[in-house]
């Protein structure tokens, strides 16, 4: 296993958590892949997302897998008027993270975060390790205080 820098940080903030490694498939980097390739209920597997909103300007949101981003919602939990997903092709330079291995822990930037308030009722959510092919499972609580974040409805009914 790798030591991601999502990981460390973890370590060094005496965060519990447990890894989950699966096999990665190039042609399908979708989380729902992800999700089964584990063996995890899709309900507590969350992608994580990055927007950009009018005045915010970037934030966060973490939905599970097979979930859809209710644009209105989030720019309503984040105090803003319009938000828009950041294109593919500037999510490295934003977060440091490439597609299927972006992390909501260690960012380039500690950017505003939203977790799906679903995620409350887990005992245990998993979200990326920083890499492809790994993952991170923790408790919601303890991601919420580690990325300074606020649980909100983000998804689509």
């Amino acid at each position: 296993m790798v030591k991601t820098n999502a990981m460390r940080m973890l370590d060094k903030a005496k965060i519990e958590y447990t890894t989950r490694e699966y096999e990665v498939d190039e042609q399908n980097l979708s989380g729902s892949h992800a999700a089964d390739m584990m063996g995890a209920d899709h309900g507590c597997v969350f992608k994580t997302l990055v927007l950009k909103g009018e005045k915010m300007g970037y934030l966060v949101c973490c939905i599970p897998v097979d979930g859809e981003l209710d644009l209105k919602k989030v720019a309503k939990a984040a105090g803003d008027k319009k938000v828009e997903m950041i294109p593919m092709k500037d999510l490295q330079k934003i977060t440091g993270y490439i597609r299927g291995g972006c992390s909501p822990i260690g960012m380039k930037k500690q950017f505003p975060t939203f977790i799906e308030e679903s995620a409350r009722s887990y005992s245990e959510i998993v979200v990326s390790g920083g890499l492809r092919g790994q993952q991170i499972a923790l408790q919601p609580q303890s991601l919420i205080g580690f990325v300074k974040g606020r649980f909100a409805s983000l998804m689509q009914d």
